[in-house]
């Protein structure tokens, strides 16, 4: 099949976008880790499509900031927590762009530890020349985006041409175009690759990588188990977020009622103790894929998938000798602000 996303999806050309990153990002055979766990497993690499570390937001951002580049915005705004990656990228692509980047980071794990307060993200979010302010709260997503536009008049009093993406639940989900995008174009290598997976494993956080990879995937036909792991919320809360977002983003390429109950898929199993805070389940991820095959995963994220994965093939939810396609969505800096915490489960 050599048909590109846009062709599976025309409905996506309405929207505007910039091309930041690589595409396709490439599925790599992962043989020793899934021998380890009775499985045939494959990743997704969106660890590897370029911008600073790369990561499952590239793709994301190519979608929110294509209005802002239609607008000749030169500044853009965004929340997220200490070590966010959707932050760092966003400061990446402003450097791209040619623009500032206004970063605003939420206290959403407590923690003195000065490599989780100064490495990783944070140190790159200071090297692409971003301007970073701070926010008390962790679970305020409207009082988060509204100190954001707070910030933007006053850069629009300074004769700035600000542009602000908002994350919260009352904003409509343009990220989530990224992985419409993602889905059609995994399906493409797939199909041509002649190994079809039985199940999609992919993290579940603010809904628009898991949303649009479902609704992607629904809108070519591909009639998959999607499995979103839960890296914030409980299962319940992240089963609304989910089903808001994929309905939101199904109008948007207008397919309304394109997503179903059945179609949502969530586990929290290895959630526990929080967001941003390590359990045994997420180092033995680590562990095992860097040391099976020489793939780092992130804390926060990928880790924490990685270890609903395994928990998956564990209770045998995914059975023994299944194929198994894991979404890689990158995050990698985060893993050296976790280092202590990692050390700390030794």
């Amino acid at each position: 099949m050599n048909k590109k996303p846009e062709d599976l999806l025309p409905e996506l050309q309405q929207h505007p976008r910039v091309i930041l990153g690589h595409e396709p990002t490439p599925i790599d055979p992962l043989p020793r880790l899934g021998q380890d766990l009775g499985i045939d497993l494959w990743a997704k690499r969106d660890d590897c499509n370029g911008l600073a570390f790369g990561g499952n937001k590239v793709r994301q951002l190519e979608y929110y900031l294509g209005p802002g580049v239609d607008a000749h915005a030169d500044t853009v705004l965004i929340t997220g927590a200490l070590q966010s990656n959707f932050v760092r990228l966003t400061a990446a692509a402003a450097a791209k762009l040619g623009w500032q980047a206004h970063v605003q980071l939420e206290e959403r794990v407590p923690s003195n530890d000065q490599l989780y307060r100064k490495s990783g993200n944070i140190f790159l979010n200071n090297l692409l020349g971003a301007e970073i302010s701070y926010f008390p709260e962790g679970e305020d997503e409207a009082g988060a985006d509204r100190a954001l536009d707070e910030r933007a008049e006053e850069l629009k009093s300074q004769g700035r041409r600000p542009y602000v993406i908002h994350l919260g639940l009352g904003s409509l989900p343009y990220g989530g175009l990224g992985y419409i995008r993602a889905a059609a174009e995994a399906y493409r290598q797939v199909i041509a690759s002649d190994n079809k997976p039985d199940y999609v494993v992919i993290p579940s956080g603010s809904g628009l990588t898991h949303a649009g990879f479902l609704v992607g995937a629904r809108a070519i036909g591909w009639d998959i188990p999607i499995i979103g792991i839960c890296v914030r919320r409980n299962q319940k809360s992240q089963t609304d977020r989910i089903r808001q977002r994929s309905n939101e983003l199904a109008d948007m390429i207008s397919r309304p009622g394109l997503i179903t109950d059945q179609d949502i898929i969530i586990s929290d199993k290895t959630l526990a103790p929080g967001y941003g805070k390590i359990n045994q389940q997420v180092r033995e991820a680590i562990e095992k894929t860097a040391q099976l095959e020489a793939i780092l995963l992130d804390p926060v994220y990928t880790a924490r998938t990685m270890a609903g994965l395994i928990d998956q093939v564990r209770t045998n939810a995914i059975p023994k000798g299944a194929k198994v396609l894991f979404i890689h969505t990158g995050g990698n800096p985060a893993i050296f602000a976790y280092q202590n915490a990692i050390e700390s489960f030794s």
